[in-house]
C-alpha cells in the first residue's frame, strides 16, 4: 500500500478496502505520512465522499488509535449523549442528573468551547473548585455513587482524530459528512457507554444549517453506531435561535439548575425531558411515555437537582450554588439593549449571538484562549414576541469589557425586528 494509490483511488470515487483505511489511519498518526499528502486525501474525500461501509471503516480505524475505555465496572445500563454544537447548549447539565437519578449511568467526556459554540467543561468550570481533569478509577467511583460524571478528554481517546481534525481545520476540510461523522463517532465509540444518543443541531447557530443536510448525518451516525454495536439513535433538534435564555457559561449553568430546581418549564425544559426519555428509552427503562414520566418526576422530585449537586461536590465544586445560583462567579459589567420603538421579534441569528458572547470574553478563538466564566447574554425576549420602545430585548455581561457599544450593535443586527 501507499499514500498516492489510495489519493487516486479516493480522488476516482474508488471505493478503498476497510485494509487500506486502517493503513492510512495507522501510518497518519504515527508521523509516517506528511501533512501535505493526508491534506490531499482529505480534500478528496471532501469533492468525492465516502460510502458508508468506508466511513465505518473510518471511525472504527479512529477509534482504535488509541485507548477504549472499560465501563464494565459500572453497575449499570451506560449511557453517553452527544451534541453537535449549537448556542446556549447546556442540556446536558440537565439529562445526565435526570438520567442518573432515574437509574441510568452516564458516565461522560465532554469538551471545551470553540468559536461561537459553547463547550460543557467550560460551563462546568465555572463553579469554584470544579475539576474536569480526574484519574480514570475517581472517575468511575463517582459514576458509581451518583450515577454521572462529566469530566475533559482523555488525550489518550482517539489520537488519530485529534491529528486529522487539526488538518482538516487547517486546511478547509471540515465541511464533509462522512468526516464529521467519523471525527465524532470515533470518541463516542472510545467512551464505549452502552447507549447514545446523537443530538444533531440544525439552523443558523449550528454546523448543519439546513434540515436536509442535518437529517443526512443523523442516520449515518445513527447507522455507524448500529454497526458498531451500539444501541444509537440520533435525532434532529433546532439550533436556530439559542437555546433557553441565557448565553455564556456561568449563565448558562445558573439557568440549568433553574431548570432542576423546576423553576422553568419552557422550551429548554421540553427538549430536557424529550432528549431524557429517548437515553432512558435506550436503555430499556421502559416505553417511551414512561421514560418521558420519570425524567419529569426525576425534576418534580428534586432527586435530580441532589444528583447534580453530589457530583459537583464530589468533583470538588462549591455544591451550595444549586440551591443558591448567586454564588456563581458575577460579572463586574451589564448594559441593557433596548428596543428604540415597538417591534416583534421574528428571527434571532444564533451564530451571531454566540460571536457576540464570545467578543465578551465567553468563548475562546484558539483552544488555549482564556475565558471570562461571568461574560454572556440574558435574552429577555424570545422569537415572536412584541416589545415596546425603551423595553430591553437582551442585557449583556462581561467583567473585563465596560464598553458595550461595539457588542451592542453587533447584538442587535442579531436580530430580525418588524416594527408594530
Amino acid at each position: 500500500m501507499n499514500i498516492i494509490d489510495i489519493i487516486s483511488k479516493t480522488k476516482k470515487s474508488e471505493i478503498l478496502s476497510s485494509s487500506e483505511i486502517e493503513w492510512l489511519v495507522g501510518k497518519f498518526t504515527a508521523g509516517e505520512i506528511d501533512d501535505c499528502q493526508m491534506s490531499a486525501w482529505l480534500m478528496a474525500v471532501c469533492l468525492r465522499g465516502l460510502t458508508e461501509s468506508e466511513t465505518l471503516a473510518l471511525t472504527l480505524a479512529m477509534r482504535d488509535s488509541g485507548d477504549i475505555l472499560d465501563l464494565s465496572c459500572i453497575e449499570r445500563v451506560t449511557a453517553d449523549k452527544h451534541s453537535t454544537g449549537g448556542v446556549g447548549d447546556k442540556t446536558t447539565l440537565v439529562i445526565a442528573p435526570v438520567v442518573a437519578s432515574c437509574g441510568v449511568a452516564m458516565p461522560k467526556m465532554s469538551g471545551r468551547g470553540l468559536g461561537h459554540t459553547g463547550g460543557t467543561i467550560d460551563k462546568l468550570e465555572s463553579i469554584e473548585g470544579y475539576r474536569t481533569e480526574l484519574q480514570f478509577e475517581e472517575f468511575i467511583n463517582i459514576v458509581q455513587k451518583t450515577g454521572f460524571s462529566v469530566i475533559s478528554q482523555s488525550g489518550k481517546l482517539c489520537p488519530a482524530d485529534k491529528k486529522i481534525y487539526a488538518l482538516r481545520n487547517m486546511t478547509g476540510t471540515v465541511d464533509s459528512t462522512p468526516l464529521i461523522c467519523s471525527s465524532i463517532m470515533s470518541k463516542k465509540l472510545a467512551t464505549n457507554a452502552d447507549c447514545l444518543l446523537l443530538d444533531v443541531k440544525c439552523g443558523s447557530g449550528a454546523f448543519m444549517k439546513t434540515r436536509q443536510s442535518a437529517e443526512k448525518l443523523a442516520r449515518l451516525m445513527e447507522r455507524v453506531g448500529e454497526s458498531a454495536g451500539k444501541k444509537c439513535r440520533a435525532v434532529v433538534t433546532d439550533m436556530d435561535t439559542p437555546l433557553g435564555n441565557n448565553i455564556g457559561n456561568a449563565l448558562e449553568v445558573k439557568e440549568a439548575i433553574e431548570v432542576l430546581q423546576g423553576k422553568k418549564r419552557d422550551r429548554l425544559y421540553s427538549l430536557c425531558m424529550e432528549l431524557s426519555a429517548d437515553i432512558l428509552e435506550l436503555a430499556g427503562a421502559g416505553s417511551r411515555n414512561e421514560c418521558f414520566e420519570m425524567a419529569e418526576r426525576a425534576i418534580s422530585s428534586g432527586k435530580a437537582l441532589e444528583t447534580f449537586a453530589k457530583t459537583v461536590e464530589l468533583q470538588g465544586g462549591n455544591s451550595a450554588v444549586c440551591y443558591d445560583t448567586s454564588l456563581l462567579p458575577q460579572a463586574r459589567y451589564s448594559y441593557r439593549v433596548r428596543a428604540s420603538h415597538d417591534v416583534k421579534i421574528i428571527s434571532a441569528d444564533s451564530e451571531q449571538l454566540g460571536m457576540t458572547s464570545l467578543i465578551l470574553g465567553a468563548g475562546r478563538l484558539m483552544k488555549d484562549d482564556d475565558i471570562d466564566y461571568t461574560a454572556g447574554i440574558v435574552m429577555e425576549c424570545q422569537r415572536g414576541d412584541n416589545v415596546s420602545q425603551g423595553e430591553t430585548l437582551m442585557t449583556l455581561y462581561s467583567s473585563r469589557c465596560s464598553d458595550f457599544s461595539e457588542t451592542a450593535v453587533r447584538a442587535i443586527r442579531a436580530l430580525t425586528l418588524c416594527p408594530i
